[in-house]
């Protein structure tokens, strides 16, 4: 068969005119979440990122890291940065060459704020001892 079912037909229908406050409320948590996180990536140095407009996914560049040694780890791209960082501070991205932008990595914001911030922190003090 096709077409989607009438119990799924129903339910879109109840999530498009029913109440909107959770999506609100989910909304407005989210943009809390992303503005918090762009003003604390651009806040380290060497990091850069702009403010995204949709999903929940910041692409920030981590370039001038590469040719760096972080705790022994020789940083040579986006791959070798993510790896580092997870095995280093278990902060968990994924590098920038999966979307064919390689001085990049992506950082996902939708987990709590303070996860969010235990991660910047993390992230913060693993770039820190960059040689």
């Amino acid at each position: 068969t096709s077409g989607t079912s009438s119990i799924a037909q129903r339910a879109a229908l109840e999530a498009l005119e029913g109440d909107q406050g959770p999506v609100a409320a989910m909304v407005e948590e989210f943009v809390k979440r992303r503005d918090y996180m762009v003003e604390a990536l651009n806040a380290i140095p060497g990091i850069s990122c702009i403010r995204p407009q949709g999903a929940f996914y910041i692409f920030a560049n981590v370039s001038a890291y590469f040719g760096r040694t972080i705790r022994g780890k020789e940083i040579t791209d986006s791959l070798s940065f993510a790896e580092a960082l997870l095995v280093e501070a278990q902060v968990a991205t994924v590098p920038g060459v999966a979307f064919g932008a390689d001085a990049y990595i992506r950082f996902s914001y939708a987990t709590s704020m303070e996860k969010i911030v235990e991660g910047v922190k993390r992230l913060a003090d693993f770039v820190a001892l960059a040689e």
